[in-house]
């Protein structure tokens, strides 16, 4: 009945560093006294640039290597997860007092030896964290917050620091301050007790379940390192300090009978410990109001200002009332012109569409639990498996509306279907592999996986793009209730809010004032280690974002219609799309003010996968407001009568 723990390495810094960190996962199946149930497979949540196993033997923790690691699947090699042996084990209801792991020996006088130490010490001020898991779930640190509530960690620091003004940091502060004395001086977490919880199945052959497994770090200067016993003072290192020091990591284990939490509820607190909820109605609620404001504008332009020009236009009789047209209808016959760069656009809005399938169908599917963060790497593994099934809408989108433009290159069209977008996305993401690489990074993808996501691309999601491309051209273009005149109208001078960088400037703020809270719970789950499991509230703020962002567009594009520009197309993509460039400026205030990343290697890091997600979100709110406006202009001029 002995249960195998296995340890993974995570480097977790909240990115201040180089935005690594290091961690321990634990395994264990079903708690029961059966040998056969003694092992299990688990993954570690991991940040894209975290430097995992080169930080892991630089700081010198206790390690195994006669273990075999396991394998990972596809969303937890792009997250950068990576899953190694650990020396921990224990037995189940076996209670287990301060046992030895393993003892490092350092003598200062000793080069290696001292940059060993001072690797640790940065560590400990940088706020490198362990994080653990054990049968699937995070090893928490719980510990009291203000107004009396519980705040449960994933991770725990390595350590603390005492500034030299006396001013305890970090953990310091968690912990009892009368413990941590010494000015100027770094505590070394080197010992944890660990309280396994589990809940006793009834009328099943396994024994019981872990629901819960919690841990507390301290620091023990061990009067006896080859036989600890948990006694004497912090284990302490300060910058006076020279000769040799011994550090012996130990841990405690008991096991408690948990009655109250059952093993598909075992998630609940730690999630109900994050202080987010009250934040996330308020987000909702900010939303709402936004919607609600812009659907009275588009109501009242539709109700009231559309229908009285719709019934005075098909009220015109005479010659002399149809020479006095004026606002939108005088462009009828230049509305539906094709645009420039008509290729580009039919390539935007099919890999949009591709996009925007990809995003909803993966938001619904969290929200009904599949994609929970029980199932590590299934949200990133499910996202790519979708835009890889998706090629065929993209490919059709594409060529029916390079079509309709008028074009016939459908070779290049289709082409740059396949290319354009994902070979941007591949390329920033392969230059920062190659970055990760250099760095000797866990995080790096493996060469094989990329080999995979190659074939994934070109076997699977490219003769899709064909085949919808194929079905595209096939069908006759799309019809427009007006037609086009072969001498394209003079557009007036237009005043400067009337003009397309302002509109388009505009337009990206409503969609952006939805979404920004939501944001920042977002970064903070990819660069700051939190998770993110309110996808409710997520795909809610998306279905949101979906109407604001049609709302806006078609607001701004009723406006230049009347001021008798007619070139919406670009227009209405870019307006929406401009919601990315907030995106992106936000990003970098919360780069500069929420995170403490050093190194030019991880800034280059953070700013790449930044603007892969800038791009991302650019195609798909470009192709929302695309799509709200081309059913707009369809719609209001197939109401009025045209000779």
């Amino acid at each position: 009945m002995f249960i195998w723990l296995w340890a993974g390495l995570v480097l977790w810094g909240t990115l201040r560093a180089c935005s690594s960190c290091y961690g321990l996962a634990w395994c264990c199946g079903e708690l029961s006294g059966h040998v056969h149930l003694v092992m299990g497979w688990l993954g570690v949540n991991v940040c894209q640039l975290s430097f995992s196993l080169l930080v892991f033997f630089r700081f010198d923790f206790c390690a195994i290597d006669s273990e075999k690691r396991p394998s990972e699947n596809l969303g937890q090699v792009l997250f950068g997860e990576r899953i190694e042996p650990s020396p921990y084990k224990f037995e189940f209801k076996k209670k287990v007092d301060c046992k030895p792991v393993c003892t490092k020996s350092y003598n200062t006088n000793k080069p290696e030896d001292k940059a060993h130490l001072d690797f640790l010490k940065k560590g400990m001020l940088l706020n490198y964290q362990h994080h653990w898991i054990v049968d699937n779930m995070p090893v928490t640190w719980c510990y009291d917050v203000e107004d009396g509530q519980k705040f449960c960690n994933p991770g725990f620091p390595i350590g603390c620091y005492v500034t030299e003004a006396g001013r305890p940091k970090d953990a310091c502060v968690v912990n009892s301050v009368k413990t941590f004395l010494l000015d100027n001086t770094f505590y070394v977490f080197n010992h944890v007790d660990i309280t396994i919880h589990y809940h006793v199945v009834e009328n099943e052959a396994a024994g019981a379940r872990l629901v819960a497994a919690k841990m507390e770090p301290k620091s023990y200067k061990h009067t006896k390192v080859e036989a600890p016993d948990c006694a004497g003072g912090p284990m302490y290192l300060n910058n006076k300090f020279s000769g040799e020091l011994k550090i012996g990591y130990t841990y405690s284990v008991q096991f408690v009978e948990d009655t109250h939490i059952r093993w598909a509820s075992r998630w609940d607190y730690i999630l109900e410990s994050m202080p987010h909820t009250n934040i996330q109605w308020f987000s909702i609620m900010n939303s709402l109001v936004i919607v609600l404001f812009l659907s009275g504008m588009v109501a009242m332009i539709m109700l009231r200002t559309l229908h009285k020009d719709i019934a005075r236009y098909n009220q015109m009789d005479s010659v002399e009332d149809a020479q006095e047209e004026f606002g939108w209808k005088l462009v009828h016959g230049d509305v539906f012109r094709p645009p420039r760069k008509g290729m580009l656009l039919s390539v935007f809005l099919g890999s949009g569409t591709q996009i925007f399938i990809m995003m909803f169908v993966t938001l619904f599917f969290a929200c009904l639990g599949f994609l929970s963060p029980a199932n590590r790497g299934a949200l990133m593994t499910c996202a790519v498996v979708l835009w890889v099934l998706l090629g065929t809408p993209a490919g059709y989108v594409a060529a029916r509306f390079y079509k309709s433009f008028g074009g016939e290159k459908w070779k290049t069209n289709v082409l740059l279907t396949c290319f354009l977008c994902p070979g941007v996305v591949f390329a920033d993401f392969f230059v920062m592999n190659l970055i990760l690489w250099g760095e000797g990074s866990s995080a790096a993808m493996p060469f094989g996986t990329l080999v995979a996501i190659l074939a994934l691309w070109f076997c699977i999601s490219v003769p899709l793009t064909f085949i919808g491309a194929y079905f595209g051209f096939k069908k006759t273009g799309i019809e427009h209730p007006v037609r086009t005149n072969q001498i394209p109208r003079q557009i007036p001078e237009q005043s400067f809010y009337t003009r397309s960088l302002p509109g388009i400037v505009m337009g990206g703020i409503l969609p952006f004032g939805c979404i920004f809270i939501q944001l920042f719970f977002i970064l903070n789950s990819i660069w700051s280690h939190q998770m993110y499991y309110m996808f409710g509230f997520l795909f809610l703020v998306f279905i949101i974002l979906v109407i604001t962002c049609s709302e806006a567009t078609i607001l701004l594009c009723y406006f230049h219609l009347c001021a008798e520009d007619y070139h919406w197309q670009w227009r209405s993509f870019l307006t929406s799309g401009f919601t990315a460039v907030y995106f992106l400026v936000y990003a970098i205030h919360y780069f500069f003010s929420k995170l403490q990343i050093t190194g030019l290697a991880s800034t280059i890091l953070y700013f790449g996968y930044t603007m892969i997600m800038a791009l991302i979100f650019f195609l798909f709110t470009g192709t929302i407001g695309f799509f709200a406006c081309f059913w707009f202009v369809t719609k209001i001029y197939s109401v009025v009568k045209v000779d």
